[in-house]
């Protein structure tokens, strides 16, 4: 296609809001002439899917959920009351909560005011916080955030290292809906252990966020700590970033939150409407329909070019996938549906793998994410004319249309600059487009059923490995193979499990394995000697 045919096309299929600045440009996509009116009745049933959802159907049948992501920015649409009500009290809640300690009125347990803050949580716990906090992270924000995002010993310890004697005047906000993740649980019993071993209670400086009764809940009320926020079970982890899990750490750093809520409630409203060429969450859904076949053929790419938006791709990996990876759809039949999703920042992804997406294996398609706005105020000329930010940009257009060149198909997403409010739009704009995409390849975006048997595995290992450490005490001073041991715990068919259980205790030295090694690696022996 020669350039002119090519804006003729662009200008054809441009849509743009300028009441949320944002731009969708798909027109690099090579779907066909008639594609939208062959769609068009699909789209129109997602589009009632969705009216049914915000009004308050159960939209997760399998956990006889409602889905109500999109009422915390409009209470006014929830389907009662008592709901509109708690979620207009959980944000002042926030916000007079954010207010008192930045004044000094909620203060550590030191009587000196919070200066830092960690957050553990999990998946959407984190995810949506470390991104919304990175975007918008200034050297003048009056609480510095941290996040234990995993159950990982050594990741656990270099975030303390770097909290370092700040640990005194640091809060730390305990995120989970259940109570019951165990790497949540791990997060919270390590920080505590710190906080007691230098003197400091616990409960002066924890904040659950978490359902009303649960596990964490009733912690926090019995230890009294510093307050509890709501996390209802109508929000999803992947899409609480609207709620108290985003809201009040984002709050405590500084950042605007009702410019946040303004955007992804103004970016609901765009997206609300039924004219498909005009709305821009209904395209980005088409256009995975088209460049996937709605099957998952082709992998999304994620390409922002902005170093604030560096966790966008990891971000949107997890509202995408775990919100569209399913074994079956609603009605039951194994269909295997999802789309692959990765991503790196431009123009970092120049020296990285935009080689192989123009001239290797056609399995993609990408969007770029482009900023207009480069930086707050002047920027220096690195050439006449030219700054560094409008080398971001040559990179940009020039990728995208190096790929062009080659049958690569991307979207382009524009916004005017970074901001709590654009963050809003972003973040509402894909979880409509996920939800959208959901219902052309019917199944539920809202459960995760693979995530549930990954957490079950994991309770075996640690059966396994209690009936494994049990063993090796009663017989302490006896060394055994990884087969003598399953066959005596009564668990053969699992040796390769015990093997493994065994490699990683005698790698450390809390359970008092010792290993003698032997070649082949699987014939070695272990004995307890603590």
């Amino acid at each position: 296609m020669n350039t002119q045919d090519q804006w003729k096309r662009y200008k054809n299929y441009l849509d743009f809001h300028p009441e949320i600045s944002l731009m969708v440009d798909i027109n690099r996509m090579a779907f066909p002439d008639d594609y939208f009116d062959l769609i068009e009745p699909r789209i129109q049933k997602a589009y009632r899917d969705m009216d049914a959802l915000e009004s308050g159907a159960i939209a997760n049948p399998d956990e006889k959920r409602m889905v109500g992501h999109y009422w915390l920015r409009a209470p006014y649409l929830a389907p009662n009351p008592e709901i509109a009500l708690n979620i207009k009290n959980t944000l002042r809640s926030i916000k007079d909560f954010a207010r008192d300690a930045h004044q000094g009125k909620i203060v550590a347990s030191n009587g000196k005011p919070f200066s830092r803050l960690l957050l553990i949580g999990i998946g959407g716990s984190a995810l949506g916080p470390q991104f919304v906090s990175d975007a918008l992270q200034t050297s003048k924000d009056p609480i510095i955030p941290f996040f234990f995002d995993n159950t990982d010993p050594d990741g656990l310890d270099r975030v303390l290292a770097e909290i370092g004697d700040d640990l005194s005047e640091t809060m730390t906000i305990v995120t989970s809906k259940s109570g019951n993740t165990i790497e949540t649980r791990n997060g919270m019993l390590e920080a505590k252990a710190v906080y007691e071993s230098k003197g400091l209670p616990f409960g002066k400086h924890a904040v659950a966020i978490t359902e009303s009764e649960s596990h964490f809940d009733r912690i926090a009320k019995k230890e009294n700590w510093l307050a509890r926020f709501p996390i209802w079970d109508w929000v999803g982890g992947r899409t609480s970033e609207t709620s108290a899990v985003g809201l009040l750490p984002a709050a405590l750093q500084g950042i605007d939150i009702d410019a946040l809520l303004e955007g992804a409630r103004l970016c609901d409203e765009v997206t609300r409407k039924k004219e498909t060429r005009t709305n821009p969450a209904a395209l980005l859904a088409l256009m995975w329909y088209h460049a996937t076949g709605g099957r998952g053929k082709k992998d999304m790419v994620i390409l922002p070019y902005k170093d604030r938006l560096q966790l966008f791709p990891k971000y949107l990996q997890q509202l995408v996938m775990e919100s569209l990876g399913k074994g079956r759809d609603l009605e039951g039949q194994i269909v295997n549906q999802g789309i692959s999703v990765y991503g790196n920042k431009g123009s970092t992804d120049q020296h990285a793998y935009i080689q192989q997406l123009r001239e290797g294996v056609n399995n993609f398609f990408v969007t770029f994410i482009e900023v207009l706005k480069d930086r707050q105020g002047n920027s220096l000329q690195v050439e006449p004319d030219v700054t560094s930010g409008d080398y971001l940009n040559g990179f940009l257009q020039g990728t995208r249309r190096a790929l062009s060149e080659k049958g690569r198909e991307s979207i382009t997403i524009t916004i005017e600059k970074i901001d709590a409010r654009s963050l809003g739009v972003l973040i509402a704009l894909y979880e409509r487009a996920v939800g959208f995409y959901a219902s052309l390849i019917n199944v539920n975006a809202y459960h995760q059923p693979g995530v549930e048997a990954g957490k079950k595995t994991a309770a075996l290992v640690i059966h396994l490995q209690t009936e494994t450490l049990a063993f090796l005490r009663r017989e302490k001073g006896k060394s055994f193979t990884a087969e003598e041991i399953a066959s005596a715990i009564g668990s053969k068919e699992e040796v390769e499990m015990v093997f493994k259980i065994l490699e990683h205790a005698a790698a450390n030295i809390d359970h008092g394995i010792r290993k003698v090694s032997v070649m082949p690696p699987f014939r070695s022996q272990y004995r307890y000697e603590k």
